[in-house]
């Protein structure tokens, strides 16, 4: 059995002897594949177009477009509600550390503010290094407690840019 977050819903998939459960009721479904990323589902007599528009590596988290309209979705199987469970899945998100100047540099733009919320990848701010943009992302998970600089301030390495918390 799957637990599917769909934005806010959450929902209960499994296949069970050949039959699709949604919620535990059986429902109707048929997909077919059109073309890399793309599918058209018929799910209780209603004409789905999705396309998957991106995903994480763990391939658990994605964003899809279904009819038009964009969806974040959140796959966990019964090993992620076993460490759920357990107490063990806040152990698997890496927390950010200080975010810090991998070069020296100007700080053109922040593209972030106090109190923020950010994931991994999200960009924090722009630093341009030999008439380069380079975009400066987070590595893991935090919540921005300080911005230590200014924009048009130059930075030499390793210049604390962000304190997070």
């Amino acid at each position: 059995m799957l637990n599917i977050q769909v934005n806010s819903q959450n929902l209960q998939f499994d296949l069970h002897k050949g039959n699709v459960l949604l919620d535990g009721k059986p429902v109707s479904a048929d997909i077919v594949k059109l073309d890399t990323n793309k599918y058209h589902m018929i799910l209780e007599n209603q004409s789905l177009n999705i396309e998957l528009l991106d995903k994480e590596e763990n391939g658990k988290t994605m964003n899809i477009l279904i009819n038009g309209k964009k969806h974040a979705v959140q796959i966990k199987d019964q090993y992620d509600a076993l460490l759920s469970q357990l107490g063990l899945d806040k152990m698997m998100v890496a927390k950010a550390n200080n975010v810090k100047a991998p070069m020296p540099g100007l700080v053109l733009r922040i593209q972030t503010q106090v109190g923020d919320t950010i994931k991994k990848g999200d960009a924090l701010l722009v630093l341009e290094a030999m008439k380069m943009e380079n975009v400066i992302k987070a590595d893991g998970e935090g919540k921005v407690k300080k911005i230590c600089v200014e924009p048009k301030q130059a930075v030499e390495k390793n210049t604390i840019l962000i304190e997070l918390e």
